[in-house]
């Protein structure tokens, strides 16, 4: 797999058989469909574990690497760093993150609580490192695990994209208040024409950019401007957001894969100093 990150760009250009493929899929699902994947969303979701188990997605080892602000983003080389997964399936990037740093503690949370079994279940799974709980962060759940402005960072990755565009802004205000002033969110899912969005057929068009799989869970696939806006009206202040290409090589089917990621880093803007506070310049 080759990777190559380019700043400013659009998202990839599309071959005019692409074109006209988006061009002719515009048939919606029904309002009664889509209320009912609605309703049932975090079913979906355990029903999809429940098949899949723990092996359908890598550990993410690259995690560390694509988002060197999980070291950076410590004010002293040995500070412990307290983190949020957001979304965190089985643990993928959960456990390599606690193996390559034991200066972490962090708190995990999944909409789906066959997923977060499956963590506890992990022989990796260690409670005075981590601490996993269900939680709908559509809703005010968050706050009964994770006390207020206690992160130093939390990691957003291909989270987002599985929630409904209206909820979107939800998820981010909930997220907002467990993070530090002056701290960030990473980010990181699919964009604008990435080879996913490009394979569902007619009659799995929610909305613009959005589809459901045939097992009914559902993805966005993300413009630059629409995360940015959407972040911004949160309250956060935008430090990157960009387009990732990568080509997904398939030897033996000769087969090129156009992958299409945002990843992206939007910060909780620092508390102002108040005029005489002895801590005056001192970021909290």
């Amino acid at each position: 797999m080759s990777s190559l990150q380019r700043k400013g760009l659009q998202a990839r250009s599309l071959s005019s058989e692409e074109e006209e493929k988006l061009k002719r899929d515009q048939v919606l699902v029904s309002d009664f469909k889509q209320q009912k994947l609605e309703k049932e969303a975090q079913r979906n979701w355990d029903l999809f574990y429940k098949r899949n188990s723990t092996h359908f997605f890598k550990d993410r080892h690259w995690t560390t690497r694509e988002f060197e602000e999980l070291r950076s983003c410590r004010e002293y080389e040995d500070q412990k760093l307290i983190m949020l997964e957001a979304g965190c399936g089985v643990g993928n990037c959960l456990f390599p993150l606690l193996e390559e740093d034991r200066n972490i503690f962090a708190y995990a949370c999944d909409f789906s609580p066959r997923a977060v079994e499956y963590v506890k279940q992990n022989p990796l799974y260690d409670t005075d490192r981590c601490k996993v709980f269900q939680c709908d962060l559509t809703r005010d759940d968050l706050l009964e695990h994770v006390p207020p402005e206690s992160v130093d960072v939390v990691t957003l990755i291909f989270v987002l994209s599985a929630v409904h565009p209206d909820k979107m802004h939800l998820v981010l205000q909930n997220v907002y208040k467990v993070l530090k002033p002056g701290k960030s969110v990473l980010f990181r899912d699919y964009g604008l024409y990435d080879h996913a969005m490009l394979r569902f057929k007619a009659g799995s068009k929610l909305a613009e950019n959005f589809y459901v799989r045939q097992d009914g869970t559902r993805s966005y696939f993300f413009t630059d401007d629409f995360l940015a806006q959407l972040f911004l009206d949160t309250g956060y202040e935008a430090e990157v957001n960009e387009y990732v290409f990568r080509e997904t090589v398939n030897k033996k089917e000769g087969l090129r894969v156009p992958r299409v990621f945002l990843q992206s880093k939007f910060r909780k803007a620092p508390k102002s100093p108040v005029p005489g506070d002895p801590g005056l310049g001192q970021e909290s």
